[in-house]
């Protein structure tokens, strides 16, 4: 683990206790992380909605509810997997290799407060968007349920989503289906599934994709 570009060495103390589960704490006495967890929450959810200020034109609403798709437990424990810290925390007994969703994204939280105490906001924000920049420039996070999440971002203005085949194609035994997504009358995506429901899910991704990744003018 090397994380010296933004401030910080294996050496920080800090660090050390961004990695340091409360169930190994209570085995072998010290600090555990959950402070720096609280800490890590706020300053990533700052980053997160900075960068969608300067570069989106989302409302309020939309920004909220995209924005919670990049910092979910899901979002988070993925990182953590690409950073390749995971191996790294430090659990008590009866937790050692199960590292759960939960504790991997707690961690990065840690890590994040960690970087921001030692270096600063601008580290903290690199260290962040060095991870999560790949993801966010694909306009969507790591939410499954891409209907519901479409659904709701229109509700704001009110506004109805259908869905319609456009084409079927192969064999009955093997279709390819292909569905739009209509918002008022538009099209806001496509997308295509071995069944409607799978197709329509990658049309709603779709239409998020392109609605989040609308740059300002």
């Amino acid at each position: 683990m090397d994380l010296s570009k933004y401030g910080v060495n294996n050496d920080n103390k800090i660090l050390q206790i961004a990695l340091i589960h409360s169930s190994y704490a209570n085995e072998e006495g010290g600090k555990h992380y959950e402070r720096l967890e609280f800490l890590g929450d706020a300053v990533l959810q700052l980053i997160i909605s900075e960068y969608f200020y300067k570069n989106c034109e989302l409302s309020e609403g939309e920004m909220s509810k995209i924005r919670a798709s990049f910092v979910c437990e899901k979002a988070l424990s993925t990182y953590m997997d690409d950073l390749g810290i995971t191996p790294y925390i430090k659990l008590g007994h009866g937790l050692e290799n199960n590292v759960s969703e939960t504790i991997a994204a707690d961690v990065f939280e840690s890590i994040v407060a960690a970087i921001y105490l030692n270096s600063g906001f601008n580290k903290a924000r690199e260290f962040v968007m060095d991870v999560a920049l790949p993801y966010l420039k694909k306009g969507i996070g790591f939410n499954k349920d891409y209907k519901s999440l479409l659904q709701e971002l229109v509700q704001t203005d009110k506004k109805s989503v259908i869905y319609n085949v456009i084409n079927e194609s192969g064999p009955a035994h093997d279709k390819l289906f292909e569905v739009e997504v209509v918002v008022e009358g538009i099209v806001y995506g496509r997308g295509k599934g071995k069944n409607k429901k799978e197709a329509e899910q990658n049309a709603a991704y779709d239409a998020i994709s392109k609605k989040a990744g609308e740059n300002k003018k």
